[in-house]
């Protein structure tokens, strides 16, 4: 009689586990990558006389990554899906003089990275209240904006490549809060990149239907 109780409620536990094979989320991933790689220049010429003339990139305005994505559970472990990821950068263009004095002022440059790409998820640890995975995914970055590439083109496509080496949900009955450690890199080809191990912190909020 116990042993008969046991296996009904594994199996009761399974299916409800397996009932909610939804899983939508939406989140936030830092830009370290972008905020090493564009950003104001350490010196600042003033010791010439000025007639000297020099641009510089100030100004710079982060607006972090943005993602929605969406799961499908398969099995107890595997799950399959897609996101969309964005984000951007803005900045001004500043002419000074070799006194380091702002002569012109030039604003409205940016560029941004939209991504799109199937994603799995490999989830190898599963409690009422917490889950550990990790996950990959393989796609496309659209990047464009104000600037142009050496063939004169503002908006070009490029490979994205997203690594999840770790991951851990936080679950109160259909909802749920992550945070997964792993990076986005983007690029056109090894003399072009978009991203290189962007999004390295990722922390989400969804629901399990």
């Amino acid at each position: 009689m116990l042993c008969c109780l046991s296996v009904g409620a594994a199996a009761e536990s399974k299916w409800d586990y397996m009932v909610q094979r939804n899983e939508l989320r939406i989140g936030w991933g830092d830009q370290l990558f972008e905020t090493l790689m564009w950003k104001k220049p350490v010196k600042i010429v003033n010791t010439l006389p000025t007639s000297y003339e020099q641009v510089y990139n100030e100004d710079f305005t982060y607006y972090q990554h943005l993602w929605i994505e969406y799961q499908w559970r398969f099995t107890s472990w595997f799950s399959l899906g897609g996101m969309v990821d964005g984000s951007g950068v803005s900045w001004s263009e500043v002419t000074r003089n070799g006194q380091g004095q702002e002569i012109a002022r030039d604003g409205g440059h940016h560029f941004y990275n939209i991504v799109v790409m199937p994603t799995i998820r490999f989830t190898y640890f599963h409690h009422p209240n917490v889950n550990l995975y990790s996950g990959l995914g393989l796609g496309i970055d659209v990047n464009g904006g104000s600037e142009t590439d050496v063939k004169g083109r503002h908006t070009a496509v490029g490979a994205a490549v997203q690594v999840t080496l770790f991951g851990v949900s936080a679950n109160y009955d259909r909802w749920f809060w992550t945070v997964d450690f792993g990076g986005l890199t983007a690029l056109k080809s090894t003399n072009v990149i978009y991203m290189a191990s962007s999004r390295i912190i990722n922390v989400g909020f969804g629901a399990r239907f």
